[in-house]
């Protein structure tokens, strides 16, 4: 015996198929299983700063400082995002020294050393952290 499908059945099949993919995606959504773009690793730790100034073409930090801490010690990190660059400092190296520095050092960055176009709107996700008394 032969069965042939009617259109009505076909229709019916499709919809039932296609509803339960939707309910699929729906389901890794919720429970966040679902596969997620690589990450590239990034140098260092993240580094908190006490404060962060994005003006006339460039961005400078304060942080904490025992007394060594140079700009070649920390790395800038900057990445696009949909709302616009953001920019993670993550230091490279250790602050070994002993003389504790309450104002923290102060680093700079021109746009032009970030890689960015004059004007850029620049977001900060590094963490706040209030300097030492």
């Amino acid at each position: 015996m032969k069965r042939i499908a009617t259109p009505g059945a076909v229709l019916v099949a499709a919809l039932a198929v296609t509803s339960g993919l939707s309910g699929c995606s729906a389901v890794q959504q919720l429970t966040g299983r679902f596969q997620t773009p690589p990450q590239t690793e990034m140098p260092g730790q993240v580094e908190p700063v006490h404060a962060a100034a994005i003006a006339r073409d460039e961005a400078v930090f304060w942080v904490t400082s025992n007394g060594c801490t140079a700009k070649e010690d920390i790395t800038p990190v900057v990445r696009d995002s949909s709302e616009g660059p953001i920019i993670t400092l993550r230091r490279i190296k250790e602050d070994r020294c002993l003389e504790s520095r309450p104002e923290g050092a102060e680093l700079r960055w021109s746009f032009e050393e970030l890689g960015l176009p004059p004007g850029s709107r620049l977001s900060v996700e590094n963490p706040y952290q209030l300097p030492p008394a």
